[in-house]
């Protein structure tokens, strides 16, 4: 796939992307000028070292209204897994689109309906020629319903902020507001583009940052051995500074080690997202037809005993024998 990174770049038709998103949002775009635009916008504008460095008070906020939530039950079975998803929910929200806009009762419920008929594997999507299986199956109608939520949600939004002035640092709908009206962007970033990016950033940001967090806190629970020693490291770095601070977190050598074994063991993304071949290649020995679907299968590279010497356990310290290209931040084996 790296060899062939060119060839395999696009992304097969999808119905759902494609009657909600218009393929106008970043993920699942096919290939080609709109969408090497605005992987360039999101990368020098809205997902900037600059940018999301300017998010860390909302970040703050967030996590010690999560930790007084906690402390606060107590004694208590507490769902740590839905405190988790709302964690990541109010972050996301905060950080695109200003404030909370009562997300949890009315923009989560449609955003994780994207994400079900989105994902996976539809027989409507495997024969795109048969245009009467959405119809027999009901997904079409399906799918304009969560189109006129989704939309009627992100427009109220967007109308909001062109007609209020604010004061202080400006949110992700802002800058893409700003974007709008600079005639040297090199492409038209049109409002159905806007509500695209917004809905990429709230459905696959908030499920894979709280699965993964879901999944590193069960195993740490499972393995005390390792919460310990996390533990101790924490307290080792933070002890003297009351608390622990998102600047701090670069000496925190162990707990990196532990979040990328628990993405290694139960990656966000079992299946990562699908590729389509833009023409014939060969691969392996093997000819690629154009128009081919891959999906890549990170669960199982992840476990692959060719790599790793024990793969199914969960063992922080095994990255630290490894050699560093195996689980390097850009590369990790895949």
């Amino acid at each position: 796939m790296k060899t062939h990174d060119l060839t395999f770049s696009s992304r097969p038709f999808n119905l759902a992307i494609s009657t909600i998103f218009h393929n106008l949002d970043l993920v699942l775009a096919p290939y080609g000028e709109y969408w090497r635009q605005l992987k360039k916008l999101c990368v020098l504008e809205l997902l900037s070292a600059k940018r999301v460095a300017s998010f860390l008070p909302i970040r703050e906020q967030e996590v010690a209204r999560l930790i007084a939530d906690i402390c606060g039950k107590q004694g208590t079975a507490t769902n740590v897994s839905r405190m988790i998803h709302s964690l990541t929910y109010r972050t996301i929200s905060r950080s695109a689109f200003g404030k909370l806009y009562a997300v949890e009762s009315s923009f989560v419920p449609v955003a994780m309906d994207i994400l079900t008929v989105g994902s996976g594997f539809r027989v409507h999507d495997v024969f795109p020629s048969f245009k009467f299986l959405p119809l027999i199956t009901g997904v079409r109608s399906r799918l304009q319903k969560l189109k006129r939520e989704s939309d009627q949600i992100i427009s109220s939004i967007i109308d909001e902020h062109i007609t209020a002035a604010k004061a202080g640092e400006d949110d992700l709908v802002d800058v893409m507001l700003k974007l709008q009206e600079n005639a040297d962007l090199g492409f038209t970033l049109t409002t159905n583009s806007v509500k695209a990016i917004l809905l990429d950033m709230f459905v696959a940001g908030s499920e894979t940052s709280s699965t993964l967090l879901e999944w590193t806190m069960s195993e740490l629970i499972r393995e005390e051995r390792v919460m310990k020693k996390a533990q101790a490291e924490v307290r080792a770095v933070f002890g003297k500074r009351g608390k622990v601070e998102e600047t701090g977190i670069h000496e925190l050598n162990y707990l990196k080690m532990v979040i990328k074994e628990s993405m290694r063991v139960h990656p966000p993304l079992p299946l990562l997202v699908p590729r389509e071949s833009l023409n014939q290649c060969e691969m392996e020995g093997f000819q690629i037809p154009e128009k081919t679907q891959v999906i890549v299968n990170a669960w199982a590279i992840g476990r692959d005993p060719k790599c790793w010497s024990e793969p199914e356990r969960f063992y922080p310290e095994s990255l630290d024998t490894q050699k560093k290209s195996q689980y390097d931040d850009q590369l990790y084996e895949i």
